[in-house]
């Protein structure tokens, strides 16, 4: 395709250059949106919770800086994401380090690099952690142990939507059957402590009434299980669930109630909440992150097979909605903003894969689409690119530009590379006969 067929991208002439030189697709993040993301959460939190950024929805380091610079600390649930947050300039002291099924390479490394707050989701990763502690040779008194917290698999309220994490058998938290059978989870070992409660039980939860009652619930339980075992929490994670519109133009979500309804819960619990006692704390990624990213892509062809329009991109569930694009999720509703028109017939927006999956929108609606138009597909800052299926059929990713305003701070393309690995000397072959 040349490049003088490719139009705006109304993102403003330094994004266009930058398309020019190196195409379609594209994920262009606003530095500007993440402060103003971090600026309305402060204002529908009580004052003095803590908020933790989660890698998981982008870890491109200067995302996760511009959080952090904005006030937030970082959880982290791989040696990858603590990488990226290393990469940030994050240190690992403002790291919380979550997630089922951590090894004890993984636990070793995270010790090693400085963390020191840990969510555990049994007894058996409790005891890992401890046993990678001691290992590490850095417990030398009390004051020194490793903490963590003890993930809670509660009952959600059952008004809120979204996607549900705990409250039926699950990988994660433990359970109240489960604390009954490990109590000793809240006592404080040689070189692993236990200072709090971690709770998430859903995601993405769009109603502000229905997320204030999820962490008003989440409150109410980890109060129940600190009474039942005796135990005092210094550190209170009661999760997130903050949501954001996803592939479609749309604004942030209002939480307005959501302060009062949660600090009325936390008083009633906790009283000593407000200096600390214990620390209140959620996390968050989507709500971050997602005003944050535009996806640029360019159309490639626009055909007619039955019934249906076809507009072909070069971008498809290789650069975004990956998890979608294999079935495991419904099907995307990829919506173009500029080029929308309610009153436009619908096309069907796909990709250039060589799979009919490859499937952004199935009714989208464009004013008149034509080749070499430059699609933005809006609210992708979060569970965008690095959610996607990057290495299927081994095409180029999509570059990314990160603006401060209007000025690009910085351009990137994510590599697939592959590294050779050390093999064993080779052995003679041993057969079943004699030489003799």
């Amino acid at each position: 395709m040349s490049a003088q067929r490719v139009e705006p991208s109304g993102l403003g002439p330094a994004v266009d250059e930058l398309v020019v030189a190196h195409g379609t697709p594209t994920y262009v993040y606003q530095l500007a949106e993440v402060r103003r993301a971090m600026a309305r959460l402060r204002g529908v939190l009580p004052e003095g919770v803590r908020i933790y950024y989660s890698v998981k929805a982008n870890p491109h380091p200067l995302l996760i800086a511009e959080a952090v610079r904005a006030g937030a600390r970082v959880e982290v649930s791989s040696t990858g994401e603590l990488a990226a947050a290393g990469a940030a300039g994050v240190p690992a002291a403002d790291c919380l380090y979550t997630g089922p099924g951590k090894t004890s390479a993984e636990l070793a490394h995270a010790v090693r690099t400085g963390v020191p707050l840990f969510s555990v989701e049994s007894r058996d990763d409790r005891d890992r952690l401890a046993e990678v502690a001691e290992a590490a040779g850095t417990v030398e008194a009390a004051e020194s142990r490793i903490e963590y917290l003890v993930r809670l698999n509660v009952a959600g309220s059952r008004s809120a939507s979204g996607l549900r994490m705990t409250g039926a058998p699950s990988q994660f938290g433990v359970d109240l059957t489960g604390l009954d059978r490990a109590p000793e989870l809240f006592e404080a070992g040689k070189s692993a402590e236990p200072v709090g409660f971690h709770l998430f039980s859903a995601t993405n939860i769009v109603d502000g009434d229905a997320l204030a009652r999820e962490l008003a619930n989440n409150v109410a339980a980890a109060a129940l299980v600190a009474r039942r075992f005796g135990f005092t929490p210094r550190v209170l994670d009661i999760g997130g669930g903050f949501g954001a519109p996803y592939m479609v133009p749309g604004e942030p979500i209002d939480y307005a109630g959501l302060r009062e309804a949660l600090a009325a819960e936390l008083d009633r619990e906790f009283p000593g909440w407000r200096a600390g006692e214990p620390v209140i704390a959620v996390e968050t990624g989507r709500y971050l992150m997602a005003a944050a990213g535009t996806l640029l892509t360019t159309v490639l062809d626009v055909k007619t097979s039955g019934p249906d329009t076809y507009v072909v991109c070069d971008a498809g569930v290789n650069a975004l909605g990956g998890m979608y694009g294999i079935g495991r999720l419904v099907a995307p509703k990829a919506q173009p903003s500029g080029h929308a028109s309610a009153a436009a017939d619908p096309v069907r927006l796909v990709g250039p894969l060589c799979t009919p999956l490859d499937v952004l929108n199935r009714e989208a609606r464009l004013e008149q689409p034509r080749i070499g138009q430059v699609l933005a597909i809006p609210n992708v800052g979060a569970y965008g690119l690095t959610a996607s299926l990057v290495g299927f059929l081994g095409r180029q990713l999509p570059a990314e530009l990160v603006l401060d305003g209007e000025q690009v701070v910085d351009a990137r393309r994510l590599e697939l590379t592959a590294r050779p690995l050390p093999l064993p000397l080779p052995r003679p072959l041993t057969g079943g006969g004699s030489d003799g």
